[in-house]
């Protein structure tokens, strides 16, 4: 969560292949759900189970490559960097099909991967001074799966006021949820440090005043742009298939 901005820009390292591997094979499970949305005829149930298989695995092998790589952390003004780690966990959640309970086993299925690498990066390649207690699954990964399930009742419970569905409304309803589920990573995230006294309180309440409404802009801008990328290209497929089932 907080590191100097010298270690922002590190290169790749021998010890980031574990993570490069986990990346791996999630995007290595993500491509056969998405092999098997488009081979042979399925009910429409499947392709969609198929579907959140794909994006949540191509979601969890970005969230490890930003890992590894350092690309999720940018470095800012106040000497800490800002992250957008967890915005492939938004995305999930927010992605997948809005009915049922598909974008919460989706969130957090990334979110597990993110906290896993978290973990991983901890043990085989530490840079701050903090690091070694995110080798504890209650500092690295418990947080991050709730911060997912919150994240799937924001996004639900403000969906109630887009019940028309329409793409640019539920554009703004995921950048609201990007906003405020940031708000609530780095609470969590910071909370735990707390608890297992890595950090002060103090330190805690000024890094949220300080860098969690940086995190909270860059989380609405990427998310807003993907949403609206994504929900233009759900529509223009959809349009396709209709007008191929007309021609039939």
């Amino acid at each position: 969560k907080i590191c100097k901005n010298m270690q922002c820009t590190r290169t790749m390292q021998r010890s980031d292949c574990p993570l490069l591997f986990f990346g791996f094979l999630c995007y290595n499970q993500g491509m056969k759900g998405s092999e098997k949305t488009t081979a042979g005829k399925s009910s429409f149930a499947q392709k969609r189970t198929n579907k959140t298989v794909a994006l949540a695995g191509a979601l969890g092998a970005l969230t490890v490559l930003l890992t590894a790589t350092r690309l999720g952390f940018i470095p800012w003004f106040t000497g800490a960097a800002i992250t957008v780690l967890h915005v492939p966990v938004i995305l999930a959640v927010c992605l997948t099909d809005a009915k049922g309970f598909a974008g919460l086993w989706a969130g957090l299925g990334v979110a597990l991967v993110f906290g896993l690498s978290s973990l991983v990066y901890a043990v085989v390649s530490p840079s701050g001074p903090i690091d070694p207690f995110f080798q504890n699954p209650l500092i690295s990964v418990l947080p991050r799966l709730l911060f997912a399930l919150c994240v799937f009742f924001l996004y639900k419970g403000l969906s109630f006021f887009n019940r028309r569905r329409s793409a640019a409304g539920d554009v703004l309803i995921i950048a609201l949820t990007a906003f405020l589920g940031t708000a609530v990573h780095a609470f969590f995230v910071l909370g735990a440090l707390v608890i297992a006294g890595a950090i002060p309180p103090a330190l805690m309440w000024a890094v949220l005043v300080s860098n969690t409404l940086a995190e909270a802009a860059a989380a609405v801008v990427l998310t807003s742009a993907a949403a609206a990328s994504f929900k233009g290209l759900s529509k223009r497929k959809v349009s396709k298939l209709n007008s191929n089932a007309g021609a039939e």
